[in-house]
Formats: C-alpha cells, structure tokens, sequence
C-alpha cells in the first residue's frame, strides 16, 4: 500500500503519524487558551495557586502539542535561487582582536 504525502509541516516519513483525536482535541485547547489570553485581561496575569496563567493557558498546552509531534521543528523551503555559490558573505577581513589593558602597578586601588 503506498504511503500517502502529507502536507503537515511535521512531516517525517520515518514516524508514526500522531494520534488524530488527541492532535484535535490539543489544536481545540490551543485555541481556547489564546483565545482566553487576547480576550480576557485577567487570563494574562497570575494566580496565586496556578502562577503565570497564560503558561498554563497558552504555552504548556502548546509544548504538548510539540511533544505529540516528537519535538521536530518545521523543515525550512531553501529560496529558489539560492546556494552556496550565489550566497554574499562578507569579506575575508581579519578577526578582532582584543586590546590590552594596562595594569596599574603598586600602590591601592582608589574606592568609589
């Protein structure tokens, strides 16, 4: 049976694909929380049980989303026209060096 393309930026042929009812159900609580944080101004401050609400609301559901996808990033498109022999680099100019500093010799160090 041929493996079918998928067009999900995530996409590694040598995984399993994520599970679909837990992949919804986490985009669903993603939007719910953004939508609570851009919505409600007290959703973007602190409890005194929970801490940061918008970490819990926003950004804990969003790292298990990542996790379901095995904590791969997107795969960035190179730009038609690029390679190594067109990219501009910068001039061959010799590396920085640093400056010595004097030391003072002898006597105390003056206090601020």
């Amino acid at each position: 049976m041929p493996r079918l393309q998928s067009r999900n930026a995530f996409a590694n042929p040598g995984r399993q694909a994520p599970d679909a009812h837990l992949e919804r159900a986490l985009r669903r609580i993603v939007l719910a929380g953004a939508l609570l944080v851009l919505a409600l101004p007290a959703a973007r401050g602190a409890s005194a049980w929970f801490g940061a609400l918008p970490l819990w609301l926003l950004a804990m559901p969003l790292s298990s989303w990542w996790a379901l996808h095995h904590f791969r990033l997107p795969r960035l498109q190179p730009r038609p026209g690029t390679n190594a022999a067109t990219r501009k680099r910068r001039g061959h100019a010799a590396q920085a060096r640093r400056r010595r500093v004097p030391v003072a010799r002898g006597g105390v160090a003056n206090a601020a």
